[in-house]
Formats: structure tokens, C-alpha cells, sequence
């Protein structure tokens, strides 16, 4: 089946289905602005039979061996490996992704962390046993917590299901995920390589729109529920996960700031900023959309940055030049645009600024300068290919704007002084603090921030421990 005829369906207790009501949504190719396929819109019904599913198939999985998980994530891995022609182009169709920029950059850190969980599996870690109480004997269990219900984002679909369902997985949950239902052929093609692996019911996948969130949220069985997206969703899954005292695991938006120092790298941070900046279009948490430079550096940097973006192309994804594909869908393109559109006087839009072509999505690179700390294009997320400047005097007052804004997620620094790249690792309140370097993550490190990023980590061993719980098991001797 080609990528232009394959068909999206919910995978549900190994089978793949359409809605139980009949109700589809059209897929919109971002590159075109033309629907290319449908999707089904999953309802109640839905959301009952993979739950049901989920819950039955928990007991099994929970009690399978850690090296059992294992030999099941490496197989995924492989299969994913495998695959990768067609699943690289049935996300890139869903995405509107340069198709050879996104096998280097996204399929290769995808695979790495699904064994990395695989590794993990049999690496859970307690207390070590002991007496604590004369005649008594304590240790500590560490389990799964049962069925988690997930969500995916839009902009990474493929790798962020991956960042859900395989730390899940490994601690020996079982899981209901759901694609954006802008993207949701990525995760459909994953579940029938997936199916093959894992027994009926540990994984299964529906595809829908807010709705269909909300019921899974909502849903009794569920006892802990993820969700990648804005801080409106969380705050919407917050509240709705504490009616029944659901645990949450909450990744939303950023605002990472850049702060380049007077005496930084210039061309490396312009470099750096640039490429994390309009990866993806910049359709990133962690993007470096805000950028805070010595006012020493300040008008040499905004030179070099403007004239570093203008060699940054998008607009036709089939051509290996192109740096990004389309915004994801029309709303957010206008939304983007809004923020350019309402910018303040003293604010200047340096390059970029528009949108390109009459079809699609696409949006030109953008840099705005002479931004001030009130500005909304500092204070809130873009998540497009647009970077803000502005400048500062000192220390005291880089760490003041940086970590001004309700956001918590990533941050850089761009300097040559190891003891002030040192002070700020420490004084910016941000869940990560790249050093002469932004954007890259490895398996083995946290990714997950504070304040309205929400809580709980991704990736590394804090991930898998997420999906757990802690018991305490004592007995007389």
C-alpha cells in the first residue's frame, strides 16, 4: 500500500478498526493546504473498547519478565528500522517534513531511545533491604501503574508516541495513545508493525480530535495519563485528571531563552541559534526562539543572524536544501502570522515576516530585534520559525529576562567563561541548561521542565520511573 492510499485506523486489542459511530476527519497535507486521506473520529465507544482492552491485557504484561519487555522494545526498534523508507514517508506526508532531513535528524535519536528502554527495562532500582524495626525486614517494590492514557503532539508525532509509549512499555504498563488529529498516520502505520510484536491489547491507538482526548482523560480506568502539548491542554488535563486522582505527566510549552554573552563565540552562536531556532519551522517546545545578547555584541549579532537566516530555505521540501516544511495546519499559520502582525513599534522585523507562497503552510524564517521584555513575542510561544532579540547589560539582569516569562523548559548559553556558564546552569529555572550548544537530547538525560512546562521528565531513567509506583513491602522475621 503506497503512501498516498493508506488508510488510518484505530488499533484496538489487535485489530484495526474504523470509528464505532462511522465518523472520520480529513487529513490535510500542510504542503498543499488539500485533504490527502481521512482519519477516524474516535468517540466513546472507542474510548471504552481500548480501555477495556488495555485493562485486560495489563495482568499479563505487568507479571511478563523485564527481559521479556526488552526482547519486545528491541523488536519495535527493529521493526521501525526496517520500515524506515515507509514510515518516513507517511510521517513527512502527515507533516510536510524534508523527507532526508528528517531520516538524519529524527529516525535515528527515535530508534536509540526505544532500546535505550529497552536497556532500562531490567535496570529498575529500590532501596536496598534491611532492618529497620528489630525483627522486621523492609524493601521496596517498584511496579507499573496500570493503563496510561497518552497523547501526541503534532510536531514530532512519530518520535514524541515513542518518548510515551516505550518508557510505559518497558516498566510493564499498558497504553492508549492518541495521535493529533492533523497527524495521525504515523502512529496508525506504527501499530500494525507494532501489532506483530506485542500481545493483543498493551498497545493500542486511536486516532481523533480534542474530544477524544477528553473521554480518554476523563475515562475511570486510565491511572495515569501523559500528554505533550500547550499549557491550555494541560492545565485542562490537570484539572480533569483530579476529579479521580489521576497521576499526570505534563509537557508543554517553552520560551528558551539564548543568552549570549560579550564574550561568547559569535559565529557559533549565530550558527547554533539560527539552526535551533527554525528546525521544524520551529515548531519546537525547546526551540531557541528567544535570544538575550550583551548590548556590547547586540548590533554585531543581529547582523550576523539576520544574514545567516537568509540562507535558511523553505517552501519546497523535495529540494535537499530545504532547512523546514510547512507550519502544520491554517490555524497556526495564522497564528503565527498574529504575532508578527501585532508587533509593537519599537520592534522591528529584521527579516522574514511572511508568509511564503499561496500554497500551504509555509512561513519565512523570521527574526524580530529591539525586542523589550514586555513584548508578547517574548512573552509567549510562537512555536514557529520565528526568534526574538533583545538586549542586556549584566549577569543580574540576563538571568532577570531569561527567566521572565511563565515558561520552564530549555534555556542555552553562549559563553567562553567556564565559572559564568557554571552560575547560570545554576541560577536559570529552566528543566534544561545547554552550554555553547542548543536543541540536541540523548536517551540517557531528563528532558522536562518547571513552572507552566508542567512536570515529570522524558527520556533517561527519570522517565521509566514515571511509570511506576513505589511499595513498601515489610515482614516480620
Amino acid at each position: 500500500m503506497t503512501t498516498e492510499t493508506r488508510r488510518v485506523r484505530n488499533h484496538i486489542d489487535g485489530e484495526f478498526r474504523e470509528a464505532a459511530d462511522g465518523r472520520t476527519s480529513e487529513v490535510i497535507d500542510p504542503t498543499t493546504g488539500a485533504p490527502y486521506t481521512t482519519a477516524p473520529l474516535s468517540g466513546a465507544a472507542d474510548v471504552d473498547a481500548a480501555m477495556a482492552a488495555a485493562e485486560a491485557a495489563f495482568p499479563a504484561w505487568r507479571d511478563a519478565t523485564p527481559a521479556t519487555r526488552q526482547l519486545a522494545l528491541l523488536r519495535i526498534a527493529d521493526a521501525f528500522e526496517r520500515n524506515a523508507d515507509e514510515l518516513l514517508a507517511v510521517e513527512c506526508r502527515d507533516t510536510g517534513k524534508p523527507l532526508e532531513l528528517t531520516r538524519a535528524e529524527e529516525l535515528p535519536p527515535m530508534l536509540e531511545q526505544i532500546r535505550f528502554f529497552a536497556g532500562a527495562a531490567r535496570m529498575l532500582e529500590g532501596k536496598a533491604a534491611g532492618e529497620y524495626m528489630e525483627g522486621l525486614t523492609s524493601f521496596v517494590r517498584r511496579e507499573p501503574v496500570g493503563v496510561c492514557a497518552q497523547v501526541v503532539p503534532w510536531n514530532y508525532p512519530l518520535m514524541m508516541a515513542v518518548w510515551k509509549f516505550a518508557p510505559a512499555l518497558a516498566a510493564g504498563n499498558t497504553v492508549v495513545i492518541k495521535s493529533s488529529d492533523t497527524t495521525p498516520a504515523s502512529l496508525s502505520y506504527a501499530a500494525e508493525l507494532i501489532s506483530e510484536i506485542l500481545p493483543k491489547g498493551v498497545f493500542n491507538v486511536l486516532s481523533g480530535d480534542r474530544e477524544t482526548g477528553r473521554l480518554m482523560v476523563e475515562h475511570p480506568t486510565p491511572a495515569m495519563v501523559s500528554i505533550t502539548g500547550s499549557v491550555r491542554a494541560g492545565t485542562e488535563v490537570a484539572t480533569s485528571a483530579a476529579a479521580e486522582l489521576k497521576r499526570v505527566h505534563l509537557e508543554l510549552g517553552g520560551k528558551a531563552p539564548c543568552v549570549v554573552f560579550e564574550d561568547a563565540d559569535l559565529a557559533a552562536a549565530v550558527e547554533g541559534i539560527r539552526d535551533a531556532g527554525f528546525f521544524n519551522a520551529g515548531q519546537d517546545c525547546t526551540a531557541a526562539s528567544r535570544v538575550l545578547v550583551h548590548t556590547s555584541r547586540y548590533d554585531e549579532f543581529v547582523a550576523a543572524l539576520t544574514q545567516a537566516t537568509a540562507e535558511v530555505s523553505t517552501g519546497d521540501v523535495a529540494d535537499p536544501d530545504c532547512f523546514y516544511g510547512p507550519l502544520n495546519n491554517a490555524d497556526h499559520l495564522a497564528k503565527v502570522s498574529g504575532f508578527v502582525e501585532r508587533l509593537p513599534a519599537h520592534a522591528k522585523v529584521a527579516t522574514g515576516g511572511h508568509r511564503v507562497g499561496e500554497q500551504g503552510y509555509f512561513y519565512a524564517p523570521t527574526v524580530v530585534v529591539d525586542c523589550e521584555q514586555d513584548d508578547e513575542i517574548v512573552q509567549r510561544e510562537v512555536f514557529g520559525p520565528v526568534i526574538s532579540v533583545q538586549r542586556f547589560g549584566d549577569e543580574e539582569e540576563a538571568v532577570a529576562l531569561a527567566n521572565g516569562v511563565e515558561y520552564g523548559l530549555a534555556s542555552s548559553v553562549w559563553t567562553r567563561d567556564h565559572a559564568r556558564a557554571m552560575r547560570m546552569s545554576r541560577t536559570l529555572d529552566f528543566g534544561c541548561v545547554w552550554i555553547n550548544t542548543h536543541i540536541p537530547l540523548v536517551g540517557e538525560m531528563p528532558h522536562g521542565g518547571f513552572k507552566k512546562s508542567g512536570y515529570g521528565k522524558d527520556l533517561s531513567a527519570y522517565g521509566l520511573e514515571d511509570y511506576t509506583r513505589v511499595k513498601h513491602v515489610m515482614t516480620a522475621l
